[in-house]
């Protein structure tokens, strides 16, 4: 796959003769086939298109609006089916953000509660750490600045649909495994509760404030986006009344002409006593997704090198830290292009385990089964690596990562193709 990527990028080069950017006016686009990998998804086929509208070009890189299509699949059985609008025309001063996906994933990762808590055996089938999910979300996000300043409020409503069930072994022609799988041994003991062991509806509201002084938002190479947001599901249309908090802080300084260090530091916590339903604990609260979907600690979108949804937890925080340069830029059919590379570390922690029902009375043999151990506060889930970078037009940006756990306990490494940089 690195050495597709490559080929593209020489044949640009071939095609192209080194030149300054020019600015984008009217319509632009990225399409491409969906051809990716990732090492806990597969291989992805599919289209992915992405249309801008620029206007003048006055604000160029920025776009007036943006329209994204995806329909995917990847080899080891996860769908995806995606529009998404992002817009501050529509309603004027307000950032809109309207999403609908449908995310199917027949063999979704499930490595149990608390992290290390949970053992996580290499030697053991993928069936095991296994269970199928099948969600439908409807989003709506609008953020909006107080006057000219850069600070401002964000809101929103999201729908989450979860129908959630052991893997189709028959379906995927795959050997049972002797005893079950995790989610059915957890099913099993109580530990995930009749109620929420085959999924849900959630309706979410969103309401917090925001500072953001980045310069732009595919590339920032200076400035601020802090979010403060709590996300509650009430009670009056929710089966399971839960809420969370979360802290976003990102930052981006310019080291030298198209370098920058970025960092993201994220804290979430479950707020009040209510048990939030254990398939939303993975859900990571944001104000614009980058991606289709954000959940877990663990994979591209939080921790790469680390298993997808490794870390689960009722309070956590992980961070982001990279150095990221643009080496090239070029023109190739009248497009605006760059290659660039990103060097990563990422680490995240459980701060508030999720309590195990009737732990301090199971027995060796019970622990052993559902891979239990004793939980031990302040153990760090760590991961580094490299990427590469393909922009297109600034907003279009084809990403390569690699990345490599410390803790075999994570899993080892993990290599993720798809787009836009992390955060």
């Amino acid at each position: 796959m690195k050495g597709k990527l490559l080929f593209f990028g020489l044949l640009l080069l071939s095609l192209s003769v080194l030149s300054q950017e020019k600015v984008k006016t009217g319509f632009g686009f990225g399409a491409l086939p969906a051809v990716s990998f990732d090492s806990d998804l597969g291989f992805q086929y599919g289209a992915i298109v992405n249309l801008f509208h620029y206007g003048d070009g006055t604000n160029y890189p920025k776009y007036d609006h943006s329209l994204y299509l995806e329909w995917s699949r990847y080899t080891k059985g996860t769908g995806i089916n995606r529009i998404m609008y992002d817009t501050e025309k529509l309603l004027p001063g307000i950032r809109t953000t309207v999403d609908v996906t449908y995310y199917t994933d027949q063999m979704l990762p499930f490595y149990g509660f608390n992290g290390y808590q949970t053992r996580y055996d290499e030697s053991e089938p993928r069936l095991f750490y296994s269970q199928e999910r099948n969600m439908f979300r409807a989003k709506a996000d609008f953020q909006g600045n107080f006057g000219d300043s850069d600070f401002g409020w964000v809101g929103g409503f999201t729908f989450y649909d979860f129908d959630i069930d052991s893997v189709n072994i028959n379906k995927l022609d795959l050997a049972p495994v002797s005893g079950g799988s995790l989610y059915q041994r957890y099913v099993k003991y109580g530990l995930i509760g009749a109620g929420e062991a085959h999924g849900g509806s959630i309706n979410y509201l969103k309401a917090g404030f925001k500072y953001d002084s980045r310069d732009q938002r595919a590339f920032a190479s200076k400035g601020i986006w802090t979010e403060a947001v709590i996300q509650t599901a009430p009670g009056f249309i929710n089966d399971m009344p839960h809420s969370k908090f979360a802290l976003i802080h990102r930052q981006y300084f310019s080291l030298m002409k198209d370098m920058v260090l970025a960092y993201r530091l994220t804290y979430q916590a479950t707020l009040g006593k209510n048990k939030v339903p254990y398939f939303a604990q993975p859900l990571l609260i944001t104000s614009f997704l980058t991606a289709a979907d954000n959940q877990g600690l663990g994979g591209k979108r939080s921790i790469r090198g680390v298993l997808r949804n490794r870390v689960v937890g009722n309070d956590v925080a992980f961070g982001n830290f990279e150095f990221r340069y643009k080496f090239l830029k070029f023109e190739a059919f009248k497009q605006n292009f760059y290659l660039g590379t990103n060097v990563f570390f990422d680490s995240g922690i459980i701060l508030k385990p999720i309590e195990i029902a009737g732990y301090n009375s199971m027995s060796s043999a019970v622990k052993d089964e559902l891979m239990l151990q004793d939980y031990e506060s302040g153990k760090l889930h760590s991961a580094a690596g490299i990427g590469l970078k393909i922009g297109w037009n600034e907003n279009f940006v084809i990403s390569v990562d690699y990345g490599k756990a410390f803790d075999p306990q994570d899993g080892d490494s993990g290599m993720y193709i798809n787009l836009n940089y992390m955060f």
